[in-house]
């Protein structure tokens, strides 16, 4: 869907993916394959017919789809699957450190088990570990479409496992959501668990959307928060402050948020001074992966390697890790730095 070339430099960049949904990362051949194990019909006759449906008009379009795709996963051995393909695919986009997002409301609802789902999906990143060299760790989604009771009592049943999860985000659809909605749940994240958090704002919501995040819920980094250029002050409070986005540049143009690259407002948000990081979101439903979002800007915007390089630092500077591990990717990245930067 976006055919910019991958240059060498960004093939060998070491980079960090702080914004990836494992759901997003389901290939059409690996939802039909899933289905058919699990003994499951998908309203689609062939992976050209469901990719054919990657048309999408707005987020709850979108939503749609994804909520029907995850469907598939049915035991522990699919979410493992389905992890250790998108860690090998970033691996060999040379992403060091990889932070991904689940929702298990969604699967829990389905009668999924908790530990299926997490035991499962750790498993991989055990692999990825010994196989790879890749640090990285999960990120507990909550889905802003249900009530935060539900959000709380998914966070009571992730209580075993608290030691091994990174954070808490939130993600889906934004309209009739505001953050502050899961004031408690944030909290009790923060404080009772530990996690560090994030929150998708800004995407589909407005600037206000991204002020009463970092106001109400404290985050740590905003997911997207690119619709935050609408209110200068803010620009100048993010810049000042260092608040990380992470920026998902191919999904902002597949859903609608710019009409096409050259639209996009990363450049404009990097020349006020923001921190800013490039992500893929939902690679299999927006047509790029991590090195695929790097390239499109470069192409669109004119970037330079410098730029790029600097994305990739920001990435590992924002990252929910141990220290040593950050300053021992931030090493691997210095020997990769553009001459003359």
């Amino acid at each position: 869907m976006f055919d910019a070339s991958i240059s060498p430099f960004i093939a060998a960049l070491p980079k960090a993916e702080l914004h990836m949904h494992l759901e997003g990362s389901l290939e059409p051949e690996t939802i039909f394959r899933l289905a058919d194990r699990n003994g499951l019909r998908i309203p689609y006759a062939s992976t050209d017919e469901l990719r054919a449906a990657y048309n999408f008009t707005d987020l709850q379009s979108f939503l749609d789809l994804f909520y029907l795709g995850l469907t598939v996963l049915q035991t522990g051995e699919d979410f493992y699957e389905m992890t250790k393909a998108y860690l090998d695919r970033a691996a060999q986009d040379r992403v060091r450190h990889a932070e991904v997002f689940i929702s298990p409301q969604a699967h829990l609802r389905r009668g999924i088990a908790m530990e299926a789902i997490i035991e499962n999906i750790l498993r991989a990143f055990d692999d990825a570990a010994r196989e790879h060299g890749m640090t990285g760790g999960l990120i507990a989604g909550i889905q802003r479409q249900f009530d935060e009771d539900d959000a709380l009592s998914m966070l009571r049943e992730l209580r075993p496992w608290r030691d091994r999860i990174i954070g808490l985000g939130t993600g889906g659809p934004e309209k009739g959501n505001r953050p502050a909605k899961f004031r408690r749940a944030y909290a009790h994240a923060r404080e009772d668990l530990g996690w560090r958090t994030t929150i998708h704002a800004g995407e589909e919501g407005g600037a206000d959307f991204v002020c009463e995040a970092i106001d109400e819920l404290k985050v740590d980094r905003i997911d997207h928060g690119v619709r935050c250029e609408a209110d200068p002050n803010l620009v100048r409070r993010l810049a000042d402050t260092g608040m990380p986005l992470t920026v998902c540049p191919c999904s902002n143009v597949m859903l609608r948020v710019f009409p096409d690259m050259k639209a996009h407002n990363i450049r404009r948000l990097h020349e006020a001074g923001l921190c800013l990081t490039v992500n893929s979101d939902d690679p299999s439903y927006f047509g790029g992966y991590v090195n695929e979002n790097f390239a499109a800007i470069q192409q669109a915007l004119d970037f330079s390697d410098e730029d790029l390089w600097g994305f990739a630092r920001n990435s590992f500077l924002s990252a929910f890790i141990p220290e040593a591990d950050r300053q021992r990717h931030l090493a691997e990245l210095d020997r990769h730095r553009p001459a003359g930067g």
